[in-house]
């Protein structure tokens, strides 16, 4: 169940970048980079993948969505607000005082919003948690959960990933956002990741990377995650290549916007770009 304004997932990309873009200008706030390198992967989960009703938020059939990277919140109240969670209209207090879509995500008051994040390290073990629950209880729903690149140096992360493995969490889905950035460098100067998918494999999960930013490729790759799901096989992670500050040339790859908020000309700039590559 999905109901929602007809949309493609690439349109949905391109109004969540555009108004995370916003969003970010009005309340003077960061993490447009990190918005932009997630906007595909969130565009084809509420678009094409994720089973919700904006009616009914708590619906109890419903799959789980945490956002662990929680200072990308924008993009998910974006894109919340895009599938009729809530109004439009309130993206427009983003970050302001007093109201609920707060810089971080934040369930509280907040419809579709399962889990308040940003201290990284919490969404993979409160999804595992969910998992568990589920698995217990006998329900058949997904448990998804968007990871940051940067935030795999927190053991909590591989501590939950070996629950995940020992627990057989076969409809917990891991996905992340591998644009090669963290906060202040390069994930590889900082801590480096990789043989990435190999330390997944040996943890025990179904490993599967994929362009973060090719819509059909995401789509199969859930596809994927799905059908292992559904056959009891163990958890899942995509692991998607992304590029920070996706779709705006003079953000792509520059760490400056991890925290720089776009104003002025080059807020007039970003907004053009993205105007041009519209689908």
């Amino acid at each position: 169940m999905r109901p929602m304004p007809s949309i493609t997932s690439e349109e949905l990309a391109y109004l969540i970048r555009r108004h995370a873009l916003d969003m970010t200008r009005r309340g003077n706030s960061s993490h447009i980079g990190s918005v932009f390198s997630e906007a595909d992967i969130l565009a084809v989960l509420y678009a094409d993948v994720l089973q919700f009703d904006s009616r009914r938020p708590d619906w109890p059939l419903r799959d789980r969505f945490i956002l662990s990277k929680g200072h990308a919140g924008a993009g998910v109240y974006a894109a919340l607000a895009l599938c009729g969670f809530f109004p439009v209209e309130e993206l427009k207090t983003h970050y302001a005082d007093g109201s609920r879509l707060s810089g971080h995500v934040s369930h509280a008051g907040v419809p579709g919003v399962e889990f308040s994040t940003g201290s990284l390290g919490h969404g993979l073990p409160v999804a595992c948690g969910m998992a568990i629950a589920a698995k217990v209880k006998g329900d058949k729903h997904f448990v998804y959960t968007l990871l940051g690149d940067g935030e795999c140096d927190e053991g909590s992360n591989w501590e939950a990933a070996l629950i995940a493995a020992h627990q057989k969490l076969d409809r917990l889905v891991v996905i992340i956002d591998y644009n090669k950035m963290q906060s202040l460098d390069f994930c590889q100067n900082t801590l480096a990741l990789e043989p990435f998918g190999d330390k997944f494999r040996a943890f025990g999960f179904h490993v599967i990377q994929t362009d973060g930013h090719n819509h059909e490729a995401l789509k199969d790759a859930f596809r994927r995650a799905v059908i292992n799901g559904d056959r009891g096989g163990p958890p899942t992670v995509i692991i998607a290549d992304t590029v920070k500050g996706k779709g705006v040339s003079f953000m792509e790859n520059n760490i400056l916007w991890h925290y720089r908020s776009p104003q002025g000309e080059e807020y007039a700039a970003a907004l053009r770009e993205l105007q041009e590559g519209k689908p």
